[in-house]
């Protein structure tokens, strides 16, 4: 008679370890997969609950294939599914990339209209031809499974707000791998003119940017200049003849890289028309006013005064 040998009880145990050791690796990575979304893709957010669409509520499907008709009379692609038909104008275009692309999304002070910020050199947006500026238009799962087509949604990003993208990127399903993006080439404001179907305006908006300089001594100067919206206050400062380093740090600065901490300006007025201060910015002018701005990461949406040579604290006495 033939008796089976039996299976020792600590190898019953030790398959149990293992099966559960398993499990709790593959709850983890899908855990840290969603957690490097969720920071690495948000990390320029500077305000949370802001709305999601301005500026285009009534237009935003403009570009949909469900329109008949778009700008002057051109014909649209026969998309039912609601993707935007690239076919509208040939600054739109649609490319199929990674999850990781290598780009840094940005925006502007209305933190609506999400577009290609920087980019890693050797990433894969760079290697793929988009261009620093390019605005992002729509986002598509690229589902590989035919049982999950109906996950392969088209979401559009048309005037979208910041949070709302990064969210749409960051829910995507685990098991998603690449995306299709539609980008427009052009700005902000051309994008919306596209949106709206009217003719491309040749006016461009500018702000108005004041300059003291020497404040409070007898060769205090007032300029004012006239700059377009968006300005790098520091660039076009300099651009314009106007330093805005003390000392020898004139000759010894990053070149507006951010690494040197030289380029103080104080906002005197117009403060909310600028960008907010980075972690890294606060922290390099912590022992000063909340006005003093480092001029080489601040931009100007409106009007804004700017004291060149403010006086520093102890702590930036080389400056």
């Amino acid at each position: 008679m033939h008796i089976p040998p039996r299976i020792p009880l600590l190898s019953v145990y030790f398959l149990l370890l293992l099966a559960i050791g398993i499990t709790a690796t593959l709850r983890f990575c899908y855990g840290f997969h969603s957690m490097v979304y969720s920071y690495i893709l948000p990390r320029h957010s500077n305000r949370a609950g802001l709305s999601n669409f301005i500026g285009l509520q009534t237009t935003r499907n403009f570009l949909s294939a469900q329109d008949d008709s778009v700008g002057e009379n051109k014909e649209v692609e026969e998309n039912d599914d609601g993707r935007i038909s690239v076919s509208v104008d040939d600054r739109l275009y649609r490319i199929r990339i990674s999850r990781a692309p290598g780009i840094d999304w940005g925006t502007d002070l209305s933190f609506s209209f999400v577009y290609v910020r920087a980019m890693d050199p050797s990433g894969e947006a760079s290697l793929l031809g988009i261009n620093i500026g390019d605005q992002l238009c729509e986002l598509i799962p690229v589902i590989t499974k035919p049982d999950d087509a109906a996950k392969a949604k088209p979401v559009n990003l048309l005037g979208a707000s910041f949070d709302f993208v990064m969210t749409s990127f960051a829910s995507l399903d685990w098991s998603v791998s690449e995306m299709d993006l539609v980008f427009f080439r052009g700005n902000k404001e051309e994008l919306k003119t596209l949106c709206k179907g009217e003719a491309d305006k040749s006016e461009t908006e500018t702000i108005t940017i004041t300059i003291i300089q020497n404040k409070g001594s007898p060769q205090e100067e007032l300029k004012r200049l006239q700059a377009p919206i968006g300005v790098n206050v520091r660039q076009y400062l300099e651009d314009n003849g106007i330093n805005v380093y003390q000392s020898v740090t004139r000759w010894t600065n990053c070149k507006g890289k951010q690494l040197c901490g030289t380029c103080i300006v104080n906002v005197t007025d117009g403060l909310p028309n600028t960008n907010w201060k980075s972690m890294d910015e606060a922290s390099t002018l912590r022992s000063n006013p909340d006005s003093y701005r480092l001029s080489c990461v601040t931009f100007a949406h409106g009007d804004v005064t700017v004291e060149t040579f403010p006086p520093l604290n102890a702590d930036q006495w080389t400056r």
